[in-house]
């Protein structure tokens, strides 16, 4: 009796679930289109935005005056060897730099803005040394009177050679060091696994202090638990400020605006993440031919087939078919005919749209 029951179990199981399989393939498909997302001129978006006016500007002062009566603590924070990371609505730039030009005047300050779209992090790191490295000189200099040694450039030298000098062991000079400011360190030119690995490398330095901000809600998932409490060694403050992120937002596009490039990437993005991953990469397949071949006049189905079958992504023409009847339905993709009469697909977004899609979709 129980072997039956456990027969009709199994049974159910797997009627269920070609039942839902079944469901799944024939539900709806969405009718989103690039054309359907009303966008406005940027230029008149951002000037409307300009014209609102605060509110609660008297409790929004007394709440900045809270954080003032701070600096001290956090100066003695970093001086005890912790970074510091403000989180909460509102941009944190204006709290942050007023902190770093009010009690740390007697410390040199390096001020990276992870809001740009790209930093060179070996830059970043060469100026760091750069200016250790003046303010050990002064110190020596003020000490003995003479001047030290010429060191060979800080750009010729390697990763590992930079970190030996941030990590000086002079126990002389274990009170000397730079603090290093970075707004918004989950920044789009920041985000990137290896650049988050330097900079917490650069955070463990005995002569580094680390200010940041995030504004990410998925930030923390950036780091693992040795960055967090062993490398970056994180106090974490909550500092809404309810600030208008202006400045950072000067360099994105606006969503609902259109403006060039940038935008048409996008919406473009915003559509594609509707869609399934495998969708995904067959169009990342177009865009990769798109972009190696920009004279030609589109990629032929059959092309486009044989390599989404090489790589797993679609399992016959069917399949391959409904994710074209997508990107259709959704104007992410055309059709027109080439020399040869084959019907080839293009995608109509410049390359430098098109670059910068690839990068949105990883």
């Amino acid at each position: 009796m129980e072997i039956d029951d456990l027969d009709d179990e199994e049974l159910a199981f797997s009627r269920n679930y070609f039942l839902a399989k079944e469901l799944g393939g024939s539900k709806k498909k969405s009718s989103r289109k690039l054309a359907d997302i009303d966008v406005v001129d940027e230029q008149e978006l951002r000037a409307a935005a300009a014209k609102i006016e605060p509110k609660h500007e008297k409790e929004i002062a007394a709440l900045i005056a809270s954080y003032k009566s701070l600096y001290s603590k956090w100066e003695f924070e970093l001086r005890c060897g912790f970074g510091l990371l403000m989180y909460g609505f509102g941009s944190k730039k204006a709290l942050i730099e007023d902190f770093a030009s009010t009690a740390l005047t007697d410390y040199s300050v390096i001020v990276i803005n992870g809001y740009l779209q790209s930093v060179n992090i070996k830059q970043v790191i060469v100026a760091i040394a750069e200016v250790l490295s003046d303010q050990l000189k002064s110190r020596v200099r003020n000490a003995s009177g003479s001047t030290s040694k010429v060191h060979h450039p800080f750009t010729s030298r390697s990763m590992d050679d930079l970190f030996s000098f941030l990590n000086g062991s002079n126990e002389e000079d274990k009170d000397c060091f730079v603090c290093v400011v970075i707004h918004n360190i989950d920044g789009a030119g920041l985000r990137d696994s290896e650049t988050q690995e330097y900079l917490a490398r650069v955070a463990a330095c005995s002569h580094v202090r680390i200010i940041a901000s995030i504004d990410h809600v998925n930030a923390p998932l950036l780091w693992d638990k040795k960055m967090v409490h062993t490398q970056f060694n994180w106090l974490w403050y909550h500092v809404p400020t309810f600030a208008s992120y202006k400045v950072e937002g000067m360099f994105f596009p606006l969503i609902l605006a259109h403006g060039g490039t940038a935008q048409s990437a996008k919406t473009a993005t915003i559509v594609l993440q509707s869609l399934t991953p495998n969708a995904q990469s067959v169009f990342k397949v177009l865009i990769e031919h798109q972009l190696s071949h920009p004279d030609e006049e589109g990629m032929p189905i059959n092309n486009l087939y044989a390599i989404s079958r090489e790589r797993f992504l679609v399992s016959s023409q069917v399949t391959l078919n409904s994710h074209l009847t997508e990107f259709k339905d959704h104007e992410l993709v055309k059709t027109r005919r080439h020399s040869d009469g084959q019907d080839c697909l293009y995608i109509p977004l410049p390359s430098e749209a098109l670059e910068k899609l690839l990068m949105e979709l990883g």
